[in-house]
Formats: structure tokens, sequence, C-alpha cells
């Protein structure tokens, strides 16, 4: 535990900002009664959560539109060419896991690599990834209710104001597992995996029925001009550049690669359980890696089988799914199950997110960067306090907000923790080379520099108007450190 004391010169200047806090001592917090977080998890676990957290309404949407409008039956390429991108990243994230294992993920990481104002700004950056990921996709659960409810509505009325009931209750009830216990949740989110992959698998099955490879040639369809956004809408790649945008073809297909990242996002809470694991050297790493290669499978297959079910130009426009696909082939009964399968998958989707939520602020909290009263476990072992907060707050943003370009902001939130992450990997190794490491990135420096360029591409593809809203909830997230979270630092205040 850190001990409060006199302040010395180092911790008061602009040094102290940077100073690191040591993997033993972020071991030693894991045993403080008060705040001690219940191991219970396994590789197994760990690898239903990735599981959970990437496979959402995403195969179900996101492929078909991709295929339609981007790449046509290449998208499975595109999936590829993320998987391994976002590979990268993950065995940088594994090794940190391995070596770290401690609740916070990328917060806890830069806190032992680049010091204490780059983790408290990579913990507020994970802030603003979590809590807008957890309202947006609930707000997705709550549309697809609505689909399965048919002609009743899950939003109510009040004046001029609507309130999304459907999304505020998905949060709340999630809100309750999680509160009891992490296996509880654990096994809940087995469960809604087992309906979304039983979904997928079928899907798969009845879509190979009305497969033709013809569908497949050109499997990578000539280039044409695509849609440009202007002003503050546009990427930031083109704003400097001043490039255009095409569809289909090379470019086309890279750009693809770009979109289908973004359906890799999530694997990354697996590590903000790694102190609720019980052997975290080892299942960390293999929760991550096997996830990840379970959910790119997944990926490759629906989106081939999709494909060859009928020509990428009947999945143009913005309303394609597979659904689209079964019912050029008069299966409309496909809707309904599709409707199930996002149903399942976005609560789980909503649930590991909530967890990432609640671990990255309860850490932030245990070192003194937030209220140390919310660091409490109290007998559960579970940071209840933390996790009723979060659930009031992202209850709110999906009852009353309507986000829109907003999501964006769960994309460059994610992307930034990849690099930092990345380029701490390597200076973990070359300031503690000792550390025991459960897991160790091949290649080093190799693959952590192809991680950031890779991670800084994505980023590049971000609208100006994304990156805007980025830097202001940055500054504010400054104004907050300097006016609370450094005063109460218990490493500034630790006796030296």
């Amino acid at each position: 535990m850190a001990i409060r004391g006199s302040t010395s010169p180092e911790a008061t200047g602009w040094r102290g900002l940077f100073r690191t806090k040591s993997i033993e001592q972020s071991i030693r917090d894991t045993d403080e009664p008060d705040s001690k977080l219940r191991k219970d998890l396994t590789a197994w676990d760990l690898t239903i959560f990735g599981v959970a957290v990437v496979i959402g309404a995403g195969i179900f949407t996101l492929t078909a539109r991709t295929a339609g409008n981007v790449a046509g039956p290449s998208v499975s390429l595109a999936f590829v060419f993320a998987a391994v991108a976002c590979g990268l990243t993950a065995l940088c994230y594994a090794e940190f896991a391995s070596t770290v294992p401690v609740a916070g993920s990328a917060y806890t990481f830069s806190y032992a690599t680049f010091g204490e104002l780059v983790a408290w700004i990579i913990g507020w950056d994970l802030v603003l990834e979590f809590a807008l990921a957890v309202s947006v996709v609930a707000k997705g659960w709550s549309q697809y209710l609505g689909e399965v409810m048919g002609s009743h509505s899950p939003i109510a009325h009040i004046g001029s104001i609507s309130f999304d009931w459907g999304a505020a209750l998905l949060i709340v009830v999630l809100g309750i597992l999680l509160a009891t216990g992490t296996k509880l949740s654990s096994r809940v989110s087995a469960v809604a995996v087992g309906i979304k992959l039983a979904v997928i698998a079928l899907v798969l099955v009845v879509g190979l029925s009305y497969f033709d490879k013809s569908n497949l040639t050109p499997y990578i369809p000539p280039s044409k001009p695509g849609e440009s956004s202007e002003g503050l809408h546009q990427s930031l790649f083109s704003f400097f550049t001043g490039g255009g945008h095409s569809s289909f073809g090379w470019y086309g297909l890279l750009a693809a690669a770009s979109l289908v990242f973004f359906a890799f996002i999530g694997f990354d809470v697996v590590a903000t359980a790694a102190e609720e694991t019980k052997n975290p050297q080892k299942a960390v790493p293999r929760g991550i890696l096997g996830s990840l290669v379970i959910v790119t499978i997944l990926y490759v297959a629906v989106s081939l089988v999709l494909t060859g079910m009928v020509p990428y130009t009947a999945l143009s426009g913005d309303k394609a799914t597979l659904a689209t696909a079964f019912a050029l082939h008069g299966a409309d009964w496909a809707k309904n199950i599709i409707s199930i399968g996002a149903l399942a998958g976005l609560t789980t989707v909503v649930m590991v997110m909530y967890l990432g939520q609640t671990r990255v602020l309860f850490a932030m909290a245990r070192d003194g960067l937030l209220p140390r009263q919310l660091a409490h476990t109290g007998g559960k072992g579970t940071p209840v306090r933390i996790t009723a907060i979060v659930g009031v707050v992202c209850a709110l943003l999906a009852g009353f907000v309507d986000f829109g370009t907003l999501e964006e902001m769960v994309n460059i939130g994610t992307l930034f923790a990849f690099v930092l992450v990345s380029v701490g990997v390597v200076i973990l190794r070359r300031t503690r080379p000792d550390l025991p490491r459960g897991f160790r990135v091949p290649l080093v420096p190799l693959i952590p520099i192809l991680a950031v360029l890779a991670c800084g591409w994505l980023m590049l593809n971000l609208s100006v108007e994304t990156w805007l809203r980025f830097l202001i909830w940055m500054v504010l997230g400054f104004v907050v450190y300097f006016a609370y979270g450094r005063r109460h630092s218990l490493l500034s205040k630790s006796v030296q």
C-alpha cells in the first residue's frame, strides 16, 4: 500500500508528473483488504469475454454493407488484414497483462512505463471509450428489441423528450449482474455467447445451401469513384492531403480493412480482468489471443458465405444486412433469427464494456487519482459503488442522448490506447528487462512498431470532427487532473 506522508520536491515539480509506479507496487496494491478483487476467472472465462465483446451486431450488418459498398467479395480478405493489424496490438496487450496482472489495462500499463500524467490521460481516454461504447451499443440493442417486439417500440415519449427505456433497462440489469460478481457475469455471458454462435452457425449452414461460387468473381472488383465528405466530416488524412475516395479495387480493399478493424475492437477489455484471474500470466494471453483467433475465423466464414449467396451489388446501400441476402432467396424468416442473434451479441458487448469501465475507474481510484472511496470492494469482492455510478450515468446517456457521429469517439479512444500500449512494451523491455513475463512479444521492437503504424493509419482515417472532440475531452481531462488527481495521488504522497 502506498504510504501517505510528506511530499518530496520531485513529486511536486514537473518531474513528478512523469514518475512511474513500480510493477511491484502495483501488484502489492492488489492485496489491500478494502480494495481486493476476487480471483474467479480462468482462461476459458476470458476467452468467452473476448468473443462476447468482439462479436456483436457488426457481424450481421457490417459485413454486408462493407461488401456491397466498399470491397465486394474481397471483404473476407479485408477481415484477414484487419485481424493481422489487430493481432499485432493483441500481442502487446498479452505481454503487458501477463507482466502486470492488475486491473486497469492500458491505464495501469502506462503508469508503469510513461508515468502518472500519461497514465491519467489514458485512463481518462478509456473512460470516454467504455462509457460511450456501453451507451451506444445499448441503444443498438434496444433497436433490435423493437424489431423482435414488432409493433411495440422501446421508446417512451414524455412531452417533447424521448426516453429509450429498452437501453436503460439493459444497463440496469447488467449492472446488477456485475455487482454480484464477475463469475456470475461470465456464466451469463457464456449463455448469450452460445446463443449468438448458434445463430451464426445456422446462418452459415443455411447460407451454404444458397452458395454460388460465381458470385465471388471478380474477387476484387474494379475500382470506381466513391462518395467523399467535406469540411469537418472528412478524414484527417483527406483534410491534409486533399485525397479523394474510391470504392472497390485495391484501395477499396484497404479502406474496407480500416472499416472492419473496428469490428475487432474490444479484445483489450480482457486485460482489464487480469487481477480477477486465477493464473493471469498464462490465462490472460490465452484469453486475448484465443478469442481473437475465434472471432477472425467467424468473420471470414460469414463474409465468404454472404458474398457467395448473392452478387455483392445486391448488398449496396446503407440498410443491407445478412437478412438481405436471405430475403433475396425468399428466406424472410431469417430476419427474426438474426435479430435474436444480434440481441444476444449486443448484450454481451454491453456487459463486457461495462466491466472494463468499472475496472479502469477502480484502478484510478485505488491510486488516488479519483476519490479512494470508489475503490471499496467489501465482502463481494467487486467495486459495487463504481458499478452503480457507471450504471446510472450510462443508463441516462443511453436513455436520453442521440449519439449520431459521437460513435466514432469510441474508435479514436481505443486506437489511442493501442498506440500507448504498443510503445510501452518497448520501453518496459529496456527499463525492466528483469521482470518475469508470462508471454513475450516476438521480434521486439518490430512488432510494436508495426502495431503503432497500423493504429496510426486507422486514426488518420477518422474524421476531423472526431479529432476535435477528442482533443476537447483531453483538455477537460487535464483540468480534472490538475484540480484533483495530482493533489490526491498516492504516488506523489508516498515517502521516498
